[in-house]
């Protein structure tokens, strides 16, 4: 039975991770910061089920600002495989956490590495990077050779994580492979991002709950798929016969605003009595139009996302709208 070490499991690409792990029948570990022992919300299913937790699925507390914790996760989980899915992932928030970003976004990774080159080489290791590492890219479409021009500190961050991932897999021959995800959202994203955003504003106007949704730049162009699944393809890159790189997206570029307008249309209504843009939310810099090309992704290894923009919006609204519909019984109740 392997064994699996998950970095930030409460988070949405960590506890989709955990979901499929178990799922393939993995006992798997995860490593809880103590700023998100209150937000359980995305394992609750898994803490809540008597043939899981404490059986086949753990929870060990650390966080990748602290190497000693890191050291003893892995002595406690005994894991196969590593997947660090732990990060300070906002981009907004990276320019007014410079510092924290660096650290935990680029910084931990060669702390993570190192660990694991000390303790037991033969861990194989999983590296999330962004599409953001490209930044303002010359090319309309980016694999795996496209140069980096990363324009956030988070994006910095990242390429650090990517090339210090490289180095000892170089270097020293461990198992460590990355994935440049492209977006990649779902249900379990959190308010802060713009697709949970619109959704949740969709879902809650539709109810009678909310009057107006107020966002940024809408004509931004986003390659978006489906958490879930890009966690599925995290695991498939770690069952390759080698470490390598491998861009995850699905090809294709949507913008803000045909988001909103999908998602408006899942529940009939028309978003222009609804939304405005503020240049308050507007970030300080802007990338390139960013399209993966996932060529090496499927000649490599046979696989490529399915879920596309429409089935993406539908099954975010839908679940934004059971929530509503939820809460509101409980609160009449």
């Amino acid at each position: 039975m392997k064994r699996a070490l998950i970095l930030g499991v409460t988070g949405q690409d960590g506890s989709y991770l955990a979901d499929i792990l178990l799922e393939k029948g993995y006992v798997v570990y995860g490593l809880v910061r103590r700023s998100a022992t209150g937000n359980t919300r995305n394992i609750e299913h898994l803490l809540d089920d008597p043939e899981l937790f404490g059986k086949r699925f753990f929870v060990v507390r650390g966080d990748l600002a602290d190497p000693t914790s890191i050291y003893r996760a892995i002595d406690e989980a005994e894991p196969d495989e590593i997947y660090n899915e732990a990060d300070q992932d906002h981009v907004r928030w990276s320019y007014d956490m410079v510092g924290y970003s660096s650290d935990i976004t680029g910084s931990a990774v060669a702390r993570n590495l190192e660990i694991i080159k000390q303790v037991n080489p033969k861990i194989r290791y999983f590296q999330p990077c962004t599409s953001n590492m490209f930044g303002l890219a010359e090319s309309e479409r980016q694999n795996e050779e496209t140069p980096f021009n990363p324009q956030s500190p988070y994006a910095c961050a990242k390429v650090f994580a990517y090339y210090i991932t490289r180095y000892y897999r170089q270097a020293f021959g461990l198992f460590a492979s990355t994935a440049i995800l492209y977006n990649h959202e779902s249900p379990r994203r959190t308010v802060e991002y713009v697709t949970r955003k619109i959704t949740k504003a969709v879902a809650r106007i539709s109810l009678g709950l909310q009057k107006e949704l107020v966002l940024g730049d809408m004509s931004a162009r986003i390659d978006w798929g489906y958490a879930r699944e890009y966690m599925e393809l995290a695991h498939r890159i770690l069952q390759h016969d080698k470490a390598d790189d491998f861009v995850v997206a699905t090809g294709e570029a949507h913008s803000v605003e045909e988001f909103v307008r999908e998602a408006f249309a899942c529940v009939g209504l028309d978003p222009e009595r609804f939304v405005r843009s503020d240049s308050a939310h507007f970030r300080p810099t802007k990338t390139s139009t960013l399209v993966g090309d996932t060529t090496k992704l499927r000649t490599e290894l046979g696989v490529e996302p399915k879920v596309r923009f429409k089935e993406l919006v539908r099954l975010m609204v839908e679940a934004d709208l059971a929530e509503e519909r939820a809460r509101r019984s409980a609160q009449s109740a």
